[in-house]
């Protein structure tokens, strides 16, 4: 089988059925889809059941969290590159499974990174290769975006569940470019993500924060661990300062750091100092290129 379609979701029954409608549409390859209900109580599993047959459902009474849920799908499914989507996110033709399958040619391809539109907040199209000439490679991914190949997926572990919401982009992807794989921008039509109503934004920046020290204290090789552990917890905290939302990213911190300095209850297995360089590297790559979209979108309406 090509490509298995994973939607992990919780309390979004409506949102999911327009996911699913869009999963189920895609032409070009033999493709399964398959929905992991992570504890809803709003009638999710029942309603892909009558709704959607043909789905391959995995209904759980208790909630683990997307990430945990994730791991479960990979193992699993059946496709050979596993595509996901948020639950409030949709496919917006139904070509974009045939588009981006190509890109795993090259076999240091690890994950792809699929073009997306955050709908409810710009109009600016994020993880596009800039170039259709060669290839363009990113530090990390976003979850609601994004296909990897199954078997390196299941070498490395998976994601690392103790993230339990956000940041489990990155730290595979550091962990995937250590192994000499790599995440490729890739170029296609884009997933269309509408960011449900029902996020809570609190829980967001909590663990955003406390993820971004753990992603520190775990990969970060010893010669640039404190300066980067410093710029991530001055940089999470002035965003909290501008977003008038302080208290839950200090909470993350501090959380974050009691894990890691105080408690080690999660091992440090820092990459190495060439891996972490291109790491770096790549994120400023990327930012070049964004910012020269930016530029060009501006000249545009200008």
């Amino acid at each position: 089988m090509d490509a298995t379609i994973v939607i992990a979701t919780k309390n979004r029954r409506e949102d999911l059925a327009k996911a699913v409608v869009s999963a189920l549409a895609q032409k070009g390859a033999d493709i399964e889809v398959l929905v992991v209900d992570d504890g809803s109580s709003d009638g999710t599993s029942q309603m892909v059941r009558e709704r959607f047959p043909q789905v391959v459902l995995k209904t759980h009474s208790e909630s683990a969290g997307y990430v945990a849920r994730r791991n479960e799908a990979a193992n699993v499914a059946r496709g050979r590159i596993i595509f996901s989507i948020d639950d409030d996110a949709e496919f917006s033709t139904e070509v974009v499974i045939a588009q981006i399958l190509p890109f795993f040619a090259n076999e240091t391809v690890g994950v792809v990174a699929i073009p997306y539109l955050d709908v409810n907040r710009s109009d600016v199209l994020r993880q596009m290769a800039p170039s259709t000439d060669g290839e363009y490679w990113a530090a990390s991914f976003v979850g609601t975006a994004h296909a990897l190949r199954r078997d390196i997926f299941l070498n490395l572990g998976g994601y690392r569940t103790h993230f339990v919401h956000q940041g489990e982009e990155k730290d595979y992807s550091i962990r995937l470019l250590e192994r000499g794989f790599g995440v490729r921008l890739g170029r296609s039509n884009e997933i269309l993500h509408y960011e449900s109503t029902r996020r809570d934004v609190s829980r967001m920046d909590f663990y955003g924060r406390r993820n971004d020290v753990l992603f520190a204290w775990q990969n970060v090789p010893s010669p640039y661990l404190w300066p980067h552990l410093l710029g991530t917890i001055a940089k999470g905290l002035w965003g909290g300062v501008k977003e008038r939302r302080i208290w839950s990213m200090l909470l993350g911190v501090g959380t974050g750091l009691v894990e890691s300095l105080l408690e080690r209850r999660h091992a440090r297995k820092p990459v190495s100092t060439a891996t972490y360089r291109e790491y770096r590297r790549r994120i400023r790559e990327a930012l070049r290129w964004q910012n020269a979209a930016a530029a060009s979108r501006k000249m545009e309406r200008t």
